[in-house]
């Protein structure tokens, strides 16, 4: 890691809480300046082990991941969430809230669900409903292609900050 490219964050996948710690405290060791654990990710070889979006449909199991990570780093995490894991489990209020009271610093939403992988709109409602429940900074994603996309997803949902994905 470059001191010029500071501050960087290092993203962890994973289901299991002490495997997540000891990543976590890897990548600390390795320089991070924040860590975040992934939630968001729908892509096959990481949800079939439980991971990304999949914890969402584990609160409970989530939740043990994130105070264990937060607990054992110095360092802020920070925790990437969807909308849910389909529409009829579109639980972001609910893990957002338990990301808050586990101690993350911030939490990114992508407006989109797990089945939805990249397709059709992103839902920025679910990112204004996010904001309006926690405390703590949350990052709109989905459907962010331009400056004048960026200003409406923060004026539309309350945002504090913007995370622009395939479009960069």
């Amino acid at each position: 890691i470059d001191s010029r490219e500071r501050p960087v964050a290092i993203q962890i996948f994973g289901s299991e809480p002490d495997s997540m710690t000891a990543a976590a405290l890897i990548v600390e060791r390795a320089g991070a300046d924040i860590i975040d654990i992934n939630m968001g990710c729908p892509t096959p070889k990481i949800v079939k082990n439980g991971g990304g979006v999949a914890l969402m449909r584990r609160p409970d199991r989530a939740f043990a991941i994130m105070v264990a990570v937060a607990a054992a780093v110095s360092v802020p995490v920070t925790v990437k969430i969807r909308k849910g894991w389909d529409e009829e489990s579109a639980n972001a209020v609910q893990i957002a809230e338990l990301a808050a009271r586990a101690g993350a610093a911030a939490v990114a939403v992508h407006g989109r669900t797990g089945d939805q992988f990249y397709a059709g709109r992103a839902d920025w409602d679910i990112i204004r409903r996010v904001k309006a429940s926690i405390a703590i900074p949350v990052i709109g994603n989905g459907d962010v292609r331009t400056p004048q996309d960026a200003a409406r997803l923060i004026e539309t949902t309350g945002c504090d900050g913007v995370m622009v994905g395939r479009a960069a």
